[in-house]
């Protein structure tokens, strides 16, 4: 038709205006105002009009903007035009499998496939080990003061702020992944201690709010946008689409330990249950708890039908056999929180505790069998006002997993410090280095079996305790 370098959508706009111009032209209005115009002249000839006077002076020139006129005017030197705003720097990722091929880089880079390779090869390795115990509190605090930050340690691995981690489970070798605000999500290989070892990928459109690599299969990382859930399988280097809504994503965990299926949260209060075996991108239920706003769900570690979500104000534990549409009721409440809560999450071992963060800089440490408060204190945070524009995101505070009581979160105190506290409220240990951690750190994961923190902050830099 002519116009084969133009885009679908331009396409479409000539095509609409021909059409268009056509209605018109059969409408003959040229016609009729012609016409109307004969008509009019005729009832007004004999009418005679009043002859204008003649001007004494000509009127001066209107005054015009030098500006509008792009004239450079006297004695200033015109500014550069501005440069025509390019086109969107952040284009939709399309629905559908996407190929796993990292931004700026090519499909067949040597240093893309030698970190899917690594990653390939550490998750073929039986991760699944006898449990270890929990060590008692000394020797815990001892391995915690054995953890260092060197400079070969700190990358800036995504482009934004760090809205999400998750840390491969293998003994061999330390692969971090993280999402940031932009739906960017970066893989960094700390083993291999070379500038290569970290790649981004773009696998959706929005904040990556939550990722987990998978518990039976780790080849596999789920992330969590707004607006879809994927899944990067390596053996097949590509970004698999799981499900797809509107309703806004927030957060998700498995239910089961085949990680065949998962509960989802939505900022707007619903929660819904996915399983990854269905075809189609649509989740098996969409349920409504009653919340304003959900921020977070997690699984009870032992009783895998039990989830706990937190909202506005709102902690309650439900039960996922139990959900409808309507009408669901908690089987329990943790109150106290008057402000909005973060983040809260059980005990990894037995679940019997749960450790929230609220608006109030409040941490709050529950029973989840009676529900009942055993704790709140504190955070320690700075004493100087930021600028609410420059605030961070709020610290999650996360159990660590070889640990029953003992939990981890970011502080604003000086120096930047990652604290990680007993159950009873006791300061364990505080994670610093003046020289290379000088950011708060919201978002951190723990390995599950390593002596290793990542840390990220607001400008997408991960650092490896």
């Amino acid at each position: 038709d002519g116009h084969s370098h133009l885009s679908a959508y331009e396409r479409k706009r000539l095509k609409n205006i021909t059409e268009n111009a056509k209605f018109f032209a059969a409408l003959k209005l040229h016609e009729v105002s012609a016409r109307l115009n004969q008509l009019t002249t005729k009832r007004q000839s004999h009418i005679t009009k009043r002859a204008k006077p003649k001007k004494v002076e000509e009127e001066s020139a209107p005054r015009r903007s030098m500006r509008l006129l792009r004239v450079e005017p006297l004695d200033i030197p015109l500014l550069e035009t501005l440069a025509r705003p390019a086109a969107e720097e952040y284009p939709q990722v399309p629905a559908g499998p996407l190929p796993m091929v990292p931004e700026d880089q090519p499909e067949n880079s040597k240093w893309t496939e030698a970190l899917l390779s690594t990653w390939m090869r550490i998750s073929e390795v039986n991760t699944d080990h006898a449990d270890q115990g929990t060590p008692d509190i000394k020797r815990y605090q001892e391995s915690l003061s054995s953890m260092v930050l060197s400079e070969e340690n700190v990358r800036k691995v995504v482009k934004a702020r760090v809205c999400s981690m998750a840390i491969h489970p293998s003994q061999s070798t330390i692969l971090v992944a993280a999402g940031d605000k932009l739906g960017h999500v970066g893989l960094w290989n700390v083993s291999c201690g070379a500038e290569e070892g970290a790649h981004t990928f773009i696998p959706h459109s929005f904040q990556v709010s939550c990722m987990h690599f998978s518990p039976c299969n780790p080849a596999h990382l789920l992330s969590l946008s707004s607006d879809t859930l994927r899944c990067a399988d390596v053996t097949r280097a590509v970004f698999d689409e799981i499900c797809r809504s509107e309703e806004d994503f927030s957060c998700f965990d498995f239910l089961e330990e085949n990680a065949c299926s998962a509960i989802v949260s939505c900022w707007d209060g619903a929660v819904a249950v996915v399983d990854t075996r269905t075809p189609g991108a649509s989740s098996e239920l969409s349920a409504d708890i009653g919340f304003g706003r959900t921020r977070t769900v997690h699984v009870h570690p032992v009783n895998k039908h039990y989830f706990l979500a937190a909202g506005l104000v709102d902690v309650c534990v439900f039960d996922v056999r139990y959900l409808k549409a309507k009408g669901n009721k908690p089987l329990s409440s943790l109150p106290g929180h008057t402000k909005s809560v973060a983040s809260a999450y059980f005990s990894p071992v037995t679940g019997s505790r749960v450790v929230t963060v609220c608006a109030d800089d409040k941490l709050r440490i529950f029973n989840s069998k009676n529900t009942q408060v055993l704790l709140i204190f504190k955070k320690q945070s700075s004493k100087i006002k930021a600028n609410k524009n420059s605030q961070p995101k709020p610290a999650w505070a996360i159990w660590d997993p070889k640990q029953e009581h003992c939990f981890l979160v970011g502080s604003m105190a000086q120096p930047r410090q990652i604290q990680v506290f007993q159950d009873t409220g006791t300061l364990l240990h505080s994670f610093h280095s003046g020289d290379f951690l000088t950011s708060v750190c919201s978002i951190n994961v723990v390995h599950p079996r390593l002596n290793i923190l990542v840390g990220g902050n607001s400008s997408g830099r991960l650092h490896v305790f």
